[in-house]
This record gives C-alpha cells, sequence and structure tokens, in this order.
C-alpha cells in the first residue's frame, strides 16, 4: 500500500522560528526525520515553488523570478503522483499561474484545485478567498491559515479511501502587501511582541522590531494548524500511512539586508525548516549534511515507491535517512534574482557567493561573469556579521569555493562562467582569521534542542 503524501508549506517562515513557537512541528520532527540545515534554491516566492513542484532549478523552468508562468510542459509533483494512480489536490497560494483565477492549464497537472495564484492580493487575515476548478471563487470561513487548514481537512476526509498528494500552500508567515505588516490572530501579536529576537536581526535593525511579534504570532497559529491536520489524520486512522512534509519557500531577513523581506545570499533568507513524518521517516533522526527543497520532491517520490524522473536536478536525500554517511554532495546551490542575478553556495561551515555586476536582475536569468562577493566562516559568525570577501588570511578558501561554485553553476546551468575573486581588503579582525581552513566542520543542531538566540525584551 502506497502511502498518501501532504505538504505543508509557508511562506517567508525563518527556519530558527522552530522550537519554542512551534511544538507540534518540533514534535513531528523529533520523532520523524529533519533537515537540520536546509536551503531554498532561490529565496523569493515563484522561482522557489517552480523548484519544489519540479524538483529542477528556476534557471532550467524559465521561472527565474516572480511574474513568471510554469510552463505547461513541465511535470510537477501532481502529474508524477497523479500518473501513479493518487488523487491530487493543490490548496491555497499557487504564485506560478500569472493571472487570477488560475486558467486550468496552468495549475501544475492538479486535479482538485481551491487555491488562488497570488493569495496575498485576494485576501487579508479575515477574509480568505480562493478559487474552485471552475474559476468560482469562494471565501472560506476563519482566520486565513485556520481556514486552509479546515479546507485541507476537508479533502482528506473526501479522499481518505484512495491514495492522495496534497499541496497545502499559505501565505503565513508572509507579511499582508498593502499594509506591509504581519497581521496576526487576534490577540497573538500581543502575546509574542517582545519575546525573541535573532542575533542577525537584534544587530542590524531593520523593521523586525515593529513585526515580530505578528510574525511570530502567524508561526504560532500555523504550527496550531499542523496539530490539528496531525490529529484529523489520527481520528480517521490515516496518521501512519500518511508523509507530511513540512517546509518553507524562503526566509525573511526583515530589511536588514536589502529594501525588503528576501532576495538575499544570507542564511536568513535562504534558511528554511524542512522536517518529514510517516512511512520511511518516522525514527530517522536529524540529516545534519546541507540539503535543499529542490531535493524534497524527489525524496517524496522514493518515499512513495515511484520512480525519480532523471530530468529532476534536485536528488533524494531518503539515503541519508537511512545512513548519514551516504554519499552526498558538501554543498548546497543556490540562485539569486530581482535583488541581483547572484550564484552561491553553502557548506556546513562556509557561504560563498558571487552577484554578475553588469547583468540586469529582473531581465537577465544568469550570466558568463560573476565577481565574488561575499564570503562567510558560519562556525565563527553564525549570524553573517562579518564578510570575509577580498581578506587575505581567506584567499585559500574563497578559491576552493569559487571552484566548487563554477562546477555547480555548470551542472545547473549548462555553461561554466568566469568567477572573478573580490577585490583584495585589509584583513579583518584577529578573531576572524583562520589560517588551517577547513570547508566543513560544524556541528547539527535539532529543532529540539535550540533555543533561537538570547531572549530580547520584555514578556
Amino acid at each position: 500500500m502506497r502511502p498518501n503524501v501532504i505538504v505543508f508549506f509557508t511562506d517567508q517562515q525563518r527556519w530558527d522560528t522552530v522550537g519554542p513557537f512551534t511544538p507540534n512541528l518540533d514534535r513531528m520532527a523529533r520523532h520523524g526525520t529533519q533537515a537540520t540545515v536546509a536551503l531554498t534554491p532561490q529565496p523569493v516566492c515563484a522561482p522557489a515553488r517552480a523548484a519544489l513542484q519540479t524538483g529542477r532549478y528556476p534557471t532550467t523552468t524559465g521561472v527565474y523570478r516572480n511574474g513568471r508562468v510554469l510552463p505547461p510542459e513541465e511535470r510537477t509533483l501532481a502529474h508524477h503522483f497523479g500518473a501513479a494512480g493518487y488523487a491530487t489536490g493543490y490548496i491555497g497560494k499557487w504564485h506560478l499561474g500569472g493571472s487570477e483565477p488560475v486558467p486550468a492549464d496552468r495549475r501544475g497537472g492538479y486535479r482538485s484545485w481551491l487555491a488562488a495564484n497570488a493569495l496575498e492580493h485576494t485576501s487579508d487575515a479575515y477574509r480568505t478567498i480562493v478559487y474552485d476548478e471552475a474559476d468560482d471563487p469562494v471565501l472560506l470561513p476563519g482566520y486565513r491559515s485556520d481556514a486552509l487548514v479546515d479546507a485541507a481537512i476537508r479533502y482528506v476526509a473526501d479522499h481518505h479511501e484512495e491514495p492522495f498528494f496534497l499541496f497545502l500552500s499559505f501565505l503565513e508567515p508572509h507579511h499582508q502587501n498593502e499594509v506591509d505588516n504581519y497581521p496576526a490572530p487576534d490577540g497573538y501579536e500581543e502575546r509574542y511582541q517582545g519575546r525573541w529576537m535573532p542575533p542577525d536581526l537584534a544587530a542590524l535593525g531593520g523593521t523586525a522590531h515593529q513585526h515580530m511579534g505578528g510574525y511570530l504570532g502567524q508561526v504560532k497559529r500555523l504550527d496550531e494548524g499542523l496539530g490539528r491536520l496531525l490529529d484529523a489524520l489520527r481520528s480517521m486512522d490515516l496518521l501512519d500511512d500518511t508523509i507530511v512534509a513540512y517546509t518553507s519557500d524562503h526566509g525573511n531577513h526583515f530589511k536588514t539586508r536589502n529594501g525588503e523581506y528576501k532576495r538575499s545570499c544570507h542564511d536568513a533568507s535562504l534558511r528554511v525548516p524542512l522536517a518529514l513524518r510517516g512511512p520511511g521517516f518516522d525514527g530517522g533522526g536529524a540529516v545534519s549534511r546541507p540539503v535543499s527543497t529542490i531535493d524534497l520532491p524527489a525524496t517524496l517520490l522514493e518515499a512513495a515507491g515511484l520512480p525519480v524522473p532523471d530530468s529532476m536536478q534536485g536528488r533524494s536525500f531518503l539515503p541519508l535517512v537511512r545512513d548519514p554517511r551516504a554519499a552526498w554532495p558538501e554543498e548546497v546551490f543556490f540562485q539569486v534574482s530581482e535583488s541581483e542575478v547572484g550564484r552561491g553556495i553553502r557548506t556546513s561551515r562556509w557561504k560563498y557567493y558571487a552577484v554578475a555586476e553588469d547583468a540586469h536582475p529582473w531581465d537577465d536569468p544568469g550570466s558568463a561573469a560573476y565577481r565574488e562577493q561575499a564570503l562567510y566562516d558560519l562556525e565563527n559568525d553564525p549570524h553573517e556579521l562579518v564578510n570575509l570577501a577580498g581578506f587575505p588570511s581567506h584567499a585559500g578558501a574563497a578559491a576552493q569555493l569559487r571552484e566548487r561554485l563554477v562546477r555547480r553553476i555548470a551542472e545547473a546551468e549548462g555553461a561554466e562562467p568566469v568567477i572573478e575573486p573580490a577585490v583584495e581588503r585589509p584583513a579583518p579582525p584577529q578573531a576572524m582569521t583562520d589560517p588551517e581552513v577547513r570547508l566543513s566542520g560544524s556541528k547539527p543542531v535539532r529543532f529540539g534542542h535550540q533555543r533561537p538566540g538570547a531572549r530580547q525584551g520584555s514578556g
């Protein structure tokens, strides 16, 4: 019997919100499998979503920035599960269809549909409007994330006698665009305002002090929704037969790294929660090697006993669940668009990033030439506050990482670019030098044992 599969997909959720604010996700991660270092392949909405649907890089699908439509010839998870006899359903935010409502031929092959292309524009916190298969608007009652969980529970109840694949896509904890605010359920912002501030945001400022209460309130309500969905599966005797994967499209740096919330090379933009439970993942523990959410489609297909298409550029990390010593790349590759045309890699120890200085951030998907822009030693500087690019003390590490990045760009995009070193700068503070460079070496952190940063403020 093949397992059911549900993807619980949030929008703009930082990896370090997991733990004290998410007891249901924390419990799921501890009893299932968690990827302790999971990165998006692109820290902006549509490209990250296209990659998660197809297992292919944004420059491969053509969805390398927002506003581009997923080509109808691209095969998604819905196509692969549907071909294997699964009922397939999509609920929530799509952002790959280009118009509202999303035309049937732009829905990625999903048979059941209750979604909006840009949910942030068709709804607000207490008025959730999505469209059904007939393109009719549907008003879902309740707070927005609750309304989508309710719809998911109805979908599971309607399809419990057949294998199903459900992609449940929230807007939270994304901001409400027209007011640039994070509207949490009534009372939740007050509960969390001043409770906690990540060290990078505490050091860099931005809008986090204004918005963190609402943001964490949204995260908390999402976690409560996860708990309700798992309870519903249990009540229908489906919990042990269902894979549930929890992740997000990208993180949030709260206007500290540029003028908005993502689109940067930093872990605040790139790093997301990733945990799975159910057949193949229960008791799996922690995957400590860095993985990408582009690897999730292949992982879900393999866990369901389905073939992984050769066209997928992501690879299943199920072998790492079974054996932490399994062969796996030391680095994760990522692309950046809209703010700049950037390419980078992240290892357990290092972040290395280059930018195409002459490329147009919106119009150009890539470039033949880049310049090294950022190098962070994540073991000694986990919050990426000291950029080591251009320092002679780290030229050796930069050179090795540069070679790796060139290779990964060529593998993903089909052409080998030139990456120029950063302009040399004076040596950094002594505490940041590392004469014996190692390209790996940070220790894994389990969700259940981490406390994300020092407590800030009152409450």
